[in-house]
Formats: structure tokens, C-alpha cells, sequence
């Protein structure tokens, strides 16, 4: 994260996220580096979170002026996740200690991933547009169905234990742009 210190007359500190994702900090003349730097560290996880929102916004924005993608484009995603998400839904029932049944690729339109009652694996050709983080927390949330088949509190413990900050996936998958382009 890009950090710059503006020095002034003023008396107190404060912090500003900017739209190009940078972190501005308005300190008074005799406040030290390490001063500053203690506070940055303090309040990292709100300049995180607004980051994660200028983003989001970014790329609502960006959606609003995306052309919807074509049949060859959509065939592209799913040709790329036939061949990326098996590797990572192998890499994770490892872990998870899990079995599954067949792999799907498709373009859904309201749903990332479901799991069957019989293990088989659907997922939506459009996570090849999201971060690898989220394609590894959908995979991981599905693969937990076949602990807990709901979205209970034990459900949750379960993706928690594999990815402790999905939180933030979940976030990031309900601000998503990819939901306005098709």
C-alpha cells in the first residue's frame, strides 16, 4: 500500500483512502515517523476495508460500461476453469477430507458453485474472472456441503478452518461487478 505523509500546522492525525488506492496521511510537524507508522498499523484493517470498497465501486462502474461478453468469451471462461478448478477441488477435498462426485462448468447466472446431495460439483465459468482467493473459497465452500449440507454455524466452522479470512470472499463475491455483465 502506497503511503504519503502531508506535514502541516494542523493538530491532529488523520487518514484518507484515495481513489486510486493510495493511503494519504495528514500529520501535524512534530508527530515522528513512528508515530505515524504506529497508527497506520492501528488502523490497517479500516484502510483494508476501504480499499476493498473503492474497489468494488471500480469495478461496479466498470461493469455498468462492459459490453456483455460473448459466446466465444464465455466459451474461453469455461474451457480456463475446466482446466484450473478440478486441480484446486482436488487440492482442497486433500484437505478437507472429502470425496466428490463430477465436476461441472457453467454459465449461471444467480449462483458461484452449488454441491449436490450426491457430491457432484457445479461451478460458474465466470469465477475465471475473479482473484484466485475467491475461485479457492468458492471451491472450499462447496467442498464443505459434503460435511454439512446447509449453511449452518457448523458449515461455517468448517470453510473457517481451510480459509479463515472468507469472510472478506463473501464480501467480495456479493459487491461483485460480474453479476451486472450478463
Amino acid at each position: 500500500m502506497e503511503v504519503r505523509v502531508i506535514r502541516s500546522n494542523r493538530k491532529t492525525v488523520a487518514i484518507q483512502v484515495n481513489s486510486d488506492l493510495t493511503v494519504t496521511v495528514r500529520a501535524p510537524k512534530y508527530v515522528s515517523e513512528k508515530y505515524i507508522e504506529q497508527i497506520l498499523h492501528e488502523k490497517e484493517s479500516w484502510i483494508r476495508k476501504h480499499i476493498e470498497e473503492i474497489k468494488a465501486k471500480k469495478a461496479q462502474d466498470e461493469a455498468r460500461n462492459m459490453k456483455p461478453l460473448t459466446r466465444d468469451e464465455l466459451q474461453k471462461l469455461a474451457d480456463e476453469a475446466v482446466e484450473y478448478i478440478p486441480k484446486r477441488v482436488e487440492h482442497f477435498a486433500k484437505i478437507i477430507g472429502v470425496d466428490y462426485g463430477r465436476i461441472t462448468i457453467r454459465n449461471q447466472k444467480t449462483r458461484w458453485g452449488s454441491c449436490s446431495s450426491k457430491g457432484n460439483l457445479n461451478f460458474n465459468c465466470l469465477l475465471m474472472l475473479t482473484p484466485p482467493e475467491v475461485i479457492d473459497y468458492v471451491v472450499v465452500h462447496e467442498l464443505c456441503h459434503r460435511k454439512e449440507m446447509n449453511h449452518s454455524k457448523a458449515f461455517w466452522r468448517e470453510v473457517e478452518k481451510v480459509i479463515p479470512n472468507y469472510k472478506e470472499y463473501v464480501e467480495w463475491l456479493k459487491n461483485s461487478f460480474l453479476w451486472h455483465v450478463s
